[in-house]
């Protein structure tokens, strides 16, 4: 039975048999037991003086126990129940002079060094928790909107996003003066860097889909904020405009962060007061207004903010940090690419809400989205949030043939590479849209992280994968 369970409907007075790690051995006599079902451990009273020597002593930080005895109302404080220990066995040994997880503060950047080992603190463990339920939330609300579950994929010989920066795929020896023609796949393939063109094409007919899957970006960019390996949510919906894209995209955020809210508050409030006190250290300016769970309250009971690009670029341009050139890239015009500083400033400082942008200039977008009547912007929406920046960005999709068809050859790419996604605009096209959501990004929001290597098990990064 998991430790969680017992917790939560404990059988006082029952005999039972419990396994997990030690997270620390008080007294000789009080073993905190957890088995990463919840934040909370279990306390183990064991009576040393029945026990042999050389057994109690392998009991130490890091070893794995199973334990038989009796559940009781505890005497002590800071748990009502406990275990007197009949027996133990001790199945894993965790030598101490060796073990690097004793019960002290580990820095984060010391515990990316033993990715292996630090789903075993409070901290990861609650992290972990926490995304298993979002990635449920994620399952659970596209089915019930029925959607299908569509998996695009993970290679492919095309650059969706029209980027380049994508990992090689071959099979041909190192060093190779071959052509990708004779390699395995005839041609030159890669990584993926989104399932959209894929997905679309799945909309096209099933009628509304989504992929949850992997996506990687070569990209040489060593922030808190970039993984080269990372997991996508994009739906794609058939009969979809823009405004009715944006309206699910909202819905779907509130829906897995309210899920969160529901189902991991034990988690949630361990890293709340962990958000709190990294607050502290922070100056003043750079300080949240909100605690976390308050934060997520917020976006779950309140309307996100919606307004164009035009609109966005007027308030940037004249607002003080712009005046006063504090921003990194100042804004002197329309066109310019919206960068973190300016989405985190709509956001944080000006509205203090959620934010949706829309109608971007055409020119700084990607080629599938569909060309507003002004032939200078285009139906593209991103979603902005407090401490993240964008965290979903997507657009009505160009559904007119001969439009899209000229956008391929405007942005250079060979017609021949997308011949199969042009033919779903050729045989019965319609209106459709999509969005794209990075997941570790909606992680990282509900957990209050500030850095993405921090919400997934093993991050890949420039010259790192270690594990």
């Amino acid at each position: 039975m998991s430790i969680s369970k017992i917790l939560k409907t404990p059988t006082i007075g029952k005999e039972i048999i419990v396994k997990g790690w030690v997270r620390s051995f008080r007294s000789n006599r009080f073993i905190a037991l957890n088995d990463g079902s919840s934040l909370a451990n279990l306390q183990c009273v064991i009576d040393f003086e029945k026990e042999e020597e050389a057994e109690l002593k392998r009991i130490t930080t890091g070893a794995c126990l199973c334990v038989t005895g009796e559940l009781v109302e505890s005497q002590g404080k800071g748990q009502t129940i406990e275990v007197i220990v009949n027996s133990f066995e001790v199945l894993g040994d965790a030598p101490v002079e060796e073990y690097p997880l004793q019960p002290k503060k580990h820095s984060l950047e010391f515990l990316r060094e033993i990715a292996h080992l630090r789903p075993r603190t409070n901290t990861f463990g609650a992290i972990f928790r926490i995304r298993h339920a979002l990635s449920f939330a994620v399952h659970s609300y596209f089915n019930k909107e029925g959607f299908f579950n569509w998996h695009s994929p993970i290679i492919t010989g095309s650059d969706a996003e029209g980027a380049g920066e994508m990992f090689r795929v071959t099979a041909l020896p190192q060093g190779s003066e071959k052509e990708s023609s004779e390699d395995f796949f005839g041609k030159e393939t890669h990584l993926t860097v989104s399932g959209q063109l894929e997905g679309e094409l799945g909309a096209m007919g099933l009628g509304k889909i989504y992929t949850f899957g992997p996506t990687f970006r070569a990209e040489n960019s060593n922030t808190t904020r970039h993984l080269a390996e990372f997991w996508m949510i994009e739906p794609e919906m058939a009969f979809y405009d823009l405004e009715m894209n944006m309206n699910l995209a909202e819905d779907f955020l509130k829906y897995t962060i309210k899920h969160v809210l529901d189902h991991c508050r034990e988690d949630l409030e361990f890293l709340d007061k962990r958000f709190a006190d990294e607050q502290k250290s922070k100056p003043q300016l750079e300080r949240a207004d909100q605690g976390l769970i308050e934060k997520l309250e917020f976006v779950v009971k309140n309307d996100f903010i919606r307004l164009s690009y035009t609109e966005a670029i007027d308030i940037l341009r004249n607002s003080k940090p712009n005046k006063k050139k504090k921003f990194k890239y100042p804004i002197n015009e329309w066109g310019a690419d919206l960068q973190s500083e300016h989405e985190r400033f709509l956001v944080e400082k000006h509205f203090k809400a959620p934010v949706v942008l829309f109608d971007y200039p055409a020119n700084i977008k990607a080629f599938y989205m569909r060309l507003n009547e002004d032939e200078k912007t285009v139906k593209a929406m991103d979603i902005l949030f407090p401490g993240i920046g964008e965290i979903v960005g997507g657009s009505q999709r160009e559904e007119r043939h001969d439009v899209l068809k000229a956008k391929i050859a405007e942005f250079g790419i060979p017609e021949e590479e997308l011949w199969w996604y042009l033919e779903t605009r050729k045989f019965g096209t319609c209106v459709h849209s999509g969005f794209g959501l990075g997941f570790e990004r909606l992680v990282l929001f509900a957990t209050g992280m500030s850095n993405i290597r921090d919400v997934i098990p093993f991050p890949r990064s420039p010259k790192s994968a270690s594990f």
